[in-house]
């Protein structure tokens, strides 16, 4: 299982959370381990049994509110529950006054306590996002990543069998590269993975006798992309006579990511055989099919029916005709 840990969100400056620690820095090491948020006015009431461990909890307006509202010893009742449920912080929205014995438990159980200017909706929205990024399920492969007409397409296949010319060959044909050699994965809700460049060589590419090469300088900054949907994966393979290759495209295969069933085409590798026009027209064929066209099951169709509607040829015995 992902997990973050609570400093992290302190950190961050992508999605402007705006949190200031107010107490319980002891507990900043504590992990988060879910992509959800609790508003725990339940909680207050006595009724604790939804309240998670390493789960973020939000206190708005009707939260803090309600604490305001009740005397200190009803306060420090309501509030008894964060000493025992190991919650992976808590954050107050709208800039609100924290009442006293929400300091002090929350220091006392080492619990964080952030306040920030943002509405409870907007932090929410925020953090959700934020999380969901972070604790997504990924993974690393070897490969290469180009964005070829839009369609995220994942060049896989054995050391030095062409992977990154066959990329660099699209990239001279105004595609993108999104990452080569490695491939960091990660899956956005239950059917989409996307992958990007490992941070330390982004935007570059291994070339045999050419070395190292930076994409981006080379060829400008329309040429290369941090991330990218996977829609199609196309797996380069030495050509075999003694094997037998799909010659009609009927048979759908795929290659499972992250649980995530993605398009898997095969192409074979000899000498003559331009792979990068093969796989432009594959990210052609696959948009097509997106847009609900299939190539080979029409044209399988067209030739089923021309067969039901043909006529049976008659036979000739000799000069007779039957």
């Amino acid at each position: 299982m992902q997990s973050i840990r609570v400093e992290q969100l302190l950190k961050d400056d992508e999605f402007d959370l705006g949190l200031a620690l107010v107490t319980g820095e002891a507990g900043l090491g504590r992990d988060i381990d879910f992509d959800k948020i609790q508003k725990p006015g339940l909680a207050f009431t006595g009724y604790t049994d939804f309240v998670r461990a390493r789960r973020v909890q939000v206190l708005g307006n009707a939260e803090i509110s309600y604490l305001w509202q009740v005397s200190p010893e009803e306060r420090t009742r309501a509030l008894a529950w964060l000493a025992t449920r190991q919650v992976a912080c808590v954050i107050v929205t709208k800039g609100l006054q924290i009442p006293d014995e929400l300091r002090d438990i929350c220091l006392s159980s080492g619990t964080p306590l952030f306040r920030t200017h943002l509405l409870s909706s907007n932090l929410i929205s925020k953090l959700q996002a934020l999380l969901e990024e972070k604790l997504a399920p990924q993974t690393v492969l070897h490969g290469v990543l180009v964005d070829v007409f839009g369609i995220g397409v994942l060049i896989l296949g054995k050391s030095g069998i062409g992977k990154s010319e066959c990329a660099l060959d699209l990239i001279m044909n105004h595609h993108r590269l999104v990452a080569d050699d490695v491939v960091d994965i990660k899956r956005k809700g239950p059917d989409v993975v996307f992958g990007g460049g490992n941070e330390i060589i982004k935007h570059h590419m291994e070339i045999r006798g050419l070395g190292i090469l930076n994409i981006k300088d080379l060829f400008g900054v329309a040429s290369v992309r941090d991330r990218k949907r996977i829609e199609l994966v196309v797996e380069l393979v030495e050509w075999s006579d003694d094997e037998e290759y799909d010659r009609i495209g009927i048979d759908e295969r795929t290659y499972t990511i992250l649980d995530v069933d993605i398009p898997l085409l095969t192409v074979p590798v000899r000498p003559g055989r331009n792979i990068t026009t093969i796989i432009e027209v594959a990210a052609r064929n696959q948009l097509l099919k997106l847009q609900g066209h299939h190539s080979a099951l029409e044209f399988q169709e067209r030739l089923t029916r021309a067969m039901a509607n043909s006529t049976p040829p008659r036979r000739v015995v000799g000069d007779d005709v039957e």
